[in-house]
């Protein structure tokens, strides 16, 4: 079951996990009424494709925007015309919803499109981690975030006009200042890469942390400022734990082991029966703040990809209300993140010090 808290549902899926993600989504879809706005990378799930055909069929307008990389095949084939291939799902549920006279853009980020967003009638919003794909909903660990509020709609509905005009990085000519809402009693944030540089945002929120910051991260690279505040904020005494995909972790690139030096408690996720991969964008600190979304902690993801950030949570707030509802919110983040570990977490050995090879 997901954590409701006031207008705000939050929901893991995968293995192990308390909700089925591509049913949420679902869910979703079939409570519009007037209007869709769907931003996401990918789409080969059939269930969900068939909401969005049904959605259309009783006359709500629907639009689309996806990362064209997973309908085009990067060699050309000998017989076009004959169906087949690993994206063959994507092409057909693409074709059914064209069909259906909705409107589809593609790929108009010539980096990565990596947004996972609906907005439905100007009143409710749905992000998180997961693509709309078998895998995603399924076999990766991920969670997905709902909000029934039309300031946090306002802010997805303000960037999806801007993607649609083609609008991101250098050539955004909509640059906006995030605004601080309130969700009910919650503190909310949006930002969006690469407009408001959401990597700062982690670093300020990692700066306010008091006691313990726990994460789950599909990629973290060196190429983020992240690992830097994290190693800063453990030098500082901030009891630090994180858990990534192994896979990812294990890469030349990866800040495993600078945050290994620093004494950051890691554990790694590896691929298994049942489970593909460790997927999730999310940190919380304090059980008071929880940053989810789809960002990625790497240089890519905050300069040159399309993505979001959404921040439940302040850990300056005076108000009661507020620290009650974003701590139920938090304790329940972070216990999906407890449970990550225990039931698929290896530690990482720590490297040894410097003092002790200097010896060697």
């Amino acid at each position: 079951m997901p954590k409701i808290v006031g207008n705000v549902e939050f929901h893991t899926g995968g293995p192990g996990a308390p909700d089925n993600l591509r049913d949420v989504i679902v869910g979703f879809i079939n409570d519009a009424e007037k209007r869709l706005d769907i931003a996401v990378q990918e789409i080969d799930n059939f269930d969900i494709a068939k909401a969005i055909v049904d959605a259309r069929q009783r006359k709500v307008r629907v639009r689309i925007i996806t990362e064209l990389d997973y309908l085009r095949e990067t060699r050309r084939r000998d017989e076009p015309f004959e169906p087949g291939g690993p994206l063959e799902p994507n092409r057909t549920i693409l074709s059914a919803i064209l069909r259906s006279a909705t409107s589809v853009y593609a790929d108009l980020n010539p980096n990565i499109f990596h947004q996972k967003f609906i907005i439905r009638d100007d009143r409710s919003l749905l992000t998180g981690s997961t693509n709309f794909t078998d895998t995603g909903t399924s076999e990766n660990l991920n969670h997905v975030v709902v909000v029934h509020d039309p300031d946090v709609t306002k802010e997805y509905r303000n960037e999806f006009k801007e993607i649609r005009e083609g609008s991101f990085g250098r050539f955004d000519r909509h640059k906006t200042t995030p605004r601080d809402l309130m969700v009910g009693s919650m503190p909310v944030k949006v930002l969006f890469a690469p407009d408001h540089n959401p990597e700062m945002e982690f670093m300020k929120q990692i700066s306010k942390a008091r006691r313990r910051i726990d994460f789950a991260i599909f990629t973290f690279s060196k190429s983020s400022g992240i690992d830097d505040a994290l190693a800063q904020a453990k030098r500082a005494g901030i009891d630090i734990k994180g858990v990534l995909d192994a896979k990812q972790a294990n890469q030349t690139w990866a800040a495993k082991k600078p945050l290994q030096e620093a004494g950051v408690q890691l554990h790694l996720v590896k691929k298994q029966r049942g489970l593909n991969k460790l997927h999730h964008k999310l940190m919380v600190i304090d059980d008071e703040v929880v940053i989810a979304g789809s960002f990625n902690y790497t240089g890519p993801a905050n300069v040159v990809n399309d993505e979001n950030i959404i921040i439940f949570g302040d850990r300056d707030t005076a108000s009661v209300r507020a620290r009650a509802a974003q701590t139920k919110l938090g304790v329940f983040a972070r216990e999906e993140i407890d449970r990550i570990v225990d039931e698929f977490g290896v530690p990482t050995t720590p490297p040894p010090s410097r003092r002790s090879r200097s010896r060697s």
